[in-house]
């Protein structure tokens, strides 16, 4: 993509062509910190939804009289939700304004907290809990769209890191309030706890003003629109790219419970603590990101990340298949692949949605399947082939993410 000037107005050439404005900033009196929060607030639904419950998982199965298999289905058939009503959001968001399909999201997933909170036994639960993922993904689509509405890509990049480093408040939070409420007021407290978090994100998004006008039908029909994105090679390398790495992460998450608790005998109660460190690391990088991409810009910095992440990967092949470093060699190269993705999300992302800003909705949702889809196949994996908590699956598989990633940035990006 390429900014041009026709007469005295600034745009940007997109990948398909078509000279577009380049966005001009925030509605007027918009206040940008109060946005980058709100918008930060709007992307926490999927990891509080996530990890706020888990601890309750036991509670779940011994109150509502269902086994493991049954209780884990409750978090699966959520990322099923998740992952598939991201392809609904989206494009209404482009062609109805970005408002009111958010809004319309978050009522739902209020609705379902409370569904979740009264279900007399594991399947009702687990109906609701695919209609909570639903609208659980409605405000991080939206969000990311309202950012390529206000700026252009590095600079939307750099609000992206800021988002991320709020909504990173919720996976080391959230664990840690749903073992409190669960103490309190037990498993369904904490999806009351999750209605009312759904409230005041709504509340929130009432604050900030619209930032696209609706287009109506010219926003296109849906399944051609999904086609024009998936024919682009310069889309697909941004959403391919990022998504791939990320999905070393869910390689992570996968595997890292039973590699540091019963390979290694770390104590659960300390398990808490590895994974938490992690975030971290994660929150610092977009820290880092938010500043210096605004200098060397999108491109540069995601490749940095992305050179990092196969990098960090090949050293987890060797600490975690010949047993190097012990513990520490698993958990510190994981510390650094987890900051290198703060590189690559915010980037990816906005490089993705500048490819095609006239349907920055569709492109966010597109962009955020592909990535959950890819993400939950590496978790998977991981599940299929680890036998005895052994490291070598999970850092072999977060490995080849990471190769992939960067094979997809090199073959498609440029």
């Amino acid at each position: 993509m390429r900014s041009v000037d026709i007469g005295n107005n600034p745009t940007e050439q997109t990948a398909g062509g078509q000279a577009v404005a380049i966005p001009g900033g925030l509605p007027p009196g918009t206040s940008f910190t109060w946005f980058v929060v709100v918008m930060g607030f709007l992307t926490m639904f999927g990891p509080m939804a996530i990890d706020m419950y888990l601890p309750a998982l036991p509670a779940i199965g011994a109150d509502l009289n269902a086994d493991q298999a049954a209780v884990q289905m409750t978090l699966s058939i959520f990322l099923i939700g998740y992952g598939a009503g991201q392809l609904l959001w989206g494009p209404l968001g482009d062609r109805y304004g970005r408002k009111g399909p958010a809004a319309l999201g978050v009522a739902l997933f209020i609705l379902a907290s409370a569904g979740c909170a009264l279900a007399p036994d594991i399947w009702s639960l687990t109906a609701w809990r695919f209609l909570h993922g639903v609208g659980a993904c409605a405000a991080p689509v939206i969000a990311r769209a309202m950012v390529r509405d206000s700026f252009d890509r590095d600079r939307g990049a750099s609000v992206m890191s800021l988002m991320m480093l709020v909504m990173g408040v919720a996976p080391m939070l959230a664990p840690l309030a749903g073992g409190q409420v669960l103490d309190q007021a037990g498993w369904r407290g904490i999806f009351w706890c999750l209605a009312g978090f759904g409230l005041l994100a709504g509340l929130g998004l009432l604050t900030v003003k619209e930032t696209a006008r609706p287009m109506g039908s010219r926003s296109g029909g849906l399944l051609s629109n999904y086609a024009l994105l998936l024919l682009d090679r310069r889309f697909m390398g941004y959403a391919l790219s990022s998504g791939f790495v990320f999905a070393g992460m869910f390689a992570y998450i996968s595997g890292t419970p039973f590699v540091y608790i019963e390979h290694f005998g770390v104590a659960p109660e300390h398990f808490g603590f590895l994974f938490g460190v992690n975030v971290v690391a994660l929150m610092i990088a977009n820290i880092v990101n938010s500043r210096l991409v605004l200098r060397h810009g999108v491109d540069r910095m995601m490749g940095w990340g992305i050179l990092a992440t196969a990098g960090i990967g090949a050293v987890l092949i060797v600490t975690g298949g010949f047993g190097i470093g012990g513990v520490y060699g698993v958990a510190i190269p994981l510390f650094f692949y987890l900051g290198a993705l703060g590189l690559v999300g915010a980037n990816g992302m906005a490089g993705s949605l500048a490819a095609f800003p006239h349907m920055a909705g569709t492109a966010s949702s597109l962009s955020g399947a592909l990535q959950l889809t890819i993400g939950a196949l590496a978790g998977g994996i991981v599940g299929a082939l680890s036998t005895g908590g052994s490291p070598l699956p999970m850092c072999a598989v977060l490995c080849g993410c990471a190769l992939a990633g960067l094979a997809s940035d090199r073959l498609l990006k440029r």
